[in-house]
């Protein structure tokens, strides 16, 4: 398996997790507090950096 797609997979868990951390975001209950990470920006970047790994594992073989 090429190290790509550990790169791959790797990514993907962190766009997951991401995803958790806006969706906790989301529902605190404090709305007005202002959190220092943009977690839909580090969750597309982390889709971004999937596919683009995925495309070389797919493309080296």
């Amino acid at each position: 398996m090429s190290p790509a797609f550990w790169g791959a997979g790797a990514a993907l868990l962190t766009a997951l997790a991401a995803a958790l951390a806006d969706r906790r975001r989301r529902l605190r209950d404090d709305p007005d507090r202002v959190g220092w990470v943009d977690w839909r920006t580090v969750q597309m970047a982390a889709l971004l950096a999937t596919i683009l790994l995925v495309s070389i594992g797919l493309h080296t073989g």
